[in-house]
């Protein structure tokens, strides 16, 4: 059972940036493709950016295309997040799974706990 734990969450000031870490155990990402999930109060969980462990394309929704970037080494993940705004508070979770590429939640099988993200305005 692969094993996810987000790091890196805060306050952080609107327009600013914030580096999401997460941390696989006991294998590597090598073999899975990964995403990023967030979820507002009280709404329902959205990618906010995923990568396919086959060629390593990426996929941003237009909300996060241009301000976040995803990407992984080892047992690493990261999701940079630069300008920032109140509406991506929320909390994070990491996301893995080595069924189909895409950001659909539905193919990811690992995830962790998940991690808040403020930021004020």
């Amino acid at each position: 059972q692969l094993q996810l734990a987000e790091s890196g969450g805060g306050l952080v000031q609107a327009g600013g940036s914030l580096r999401l870490s997460c941390e696989s155990s006991p294998w590597t990402f090598e073999h899975y493709n990964i995403a990023w999930f967030y979820q507002a109060h009280g709404k329902d969980r959205e990618a906010v950016a995923c990568m396919s462990s086959y060629n390593l394309a990426t996929r941003y929704p237009p909300p996060w295309k241009g301000r976040f970037t995803i990407s992984k080494s080892g047992n690493m993940a990261f999701l940079q997040m630069n300008n920032l705004r109140s509406e991506d508070t929320g909390i994070y979770f990491c996301a893995a799974g080595d069924y189909g590429t895409g950001c659909d939640s539905s193919f990811y099988k690992y995830w962790g706990r998940g991690i808040q993200v403020t930021v004020s305005s």
